[in-house]
């Protein structure tokens, strides 16, 4: 049965990175932020009611939420370790029914995909429905999308360290409890190796020669565009191909 109600996108962000500090409102381009790139990119996601910057209680995040009554976006501050806590209780105060999660560490995320993503979650009957539990799509296009409802039950449920931090960790691990559902990506854009996902200091450089490329020539371009270019200019993948990405432990 088709779902409905109000759709909020969540972004987790913090300025305490242990691999990156600071790295969400690190320039990157024309005096633009990674995070404020992230949101303008997000907003254009067709389904989605309102952006939430997810950050956390720590002075350290002041910065974050300026930038939230800057940009016009709501922001909820929580927890730094509880994730899913933080996650859930912005849901919460935004009224949310259904929640696109989001992570900061991808501001050259493509509002396409996250609009199909977030179709198959209302058209299909999933509880659960990402890009991300088996990767490929390039690294940094993540999107996962479910009920509050559903986050209410992790919350009671998922008690494990992995479960707080990595929020929807719960569902992905119990399969025979929820209905789980990947969205793969199109041959054209099955990439998983390239990743342009805000780790590390490579990554920041990365981002930001891609930005050079293609923003000012189209704010709106996307994953394909990325993608093209990589293959057009290959050394473009060597900046941080040697970075090993941190997976949750299942």
């Amino acid at each position: 049965m088709p779902k409905n109600g109000k759709i909020i996108a969540t972004i987790e962000c913090r300025m305490t990175s242990s691999r990156l500090p600071g790295k969400v409102l690190m320039e990157a381009i024309a005096g633009r932020s990674m995070l404020e790139v992230m949101v303008e990119r997000v907003k254009r996601a067709k389904q989605i009611e309102e952006v939430v910057l997810a950050t956390t209680i720590n002075s350290a995040d002041d910065p974050i939420a300026t930038l939230a009554k800057k940009l016009g976006t709501g922001c909820f501050r929580g927890s730094e370790g509880d994730v899913l806590s933080r996650v859930l209780c912005a849901a919460r105060e935004f009224e949310a029914d259904i929640i696109v999660e989001l992570t900061g560490d991808c501001p050259l995320i493509d509002p396409q995909i996250i609009s199909q993503v977030i179709d198959c979650y209302l058209l299909n009957d999933a509880d659960y429905v990402s890009n991300c539990a088996v990767h490929s799509y390039p690294v940094g296009m993540d999107t996962q999308v479910f009920s509050r409802e559903l986050l209410e039950r992790a919350n009671l449920e998922g008690l494990t360290p992995d479960d707080r931090e990595h929020v929807s960790w719960y569902f992905v691990r119990n399969p025979e409890k929820f209905r789980l559902f990947t969205v793969a990506a199109p041959p054209a854009l099955k990439f998983p190796d390239i990743a342009v996902t805000l780790d590390e200091k490579e990554d920041c450089e990365l981002i930001r020669r891609i930005l050079e490329r293609l923003y000012y020539a189209d704010h709106h371009f996307n994953c394909q565009d990325i993608v093209e270019l990589i293959k057009k200019e290959p050394g473009l993948m060597r900046i941080n191909e040697h970075i090993k990405r941190r997976q949750p432990v299942k």
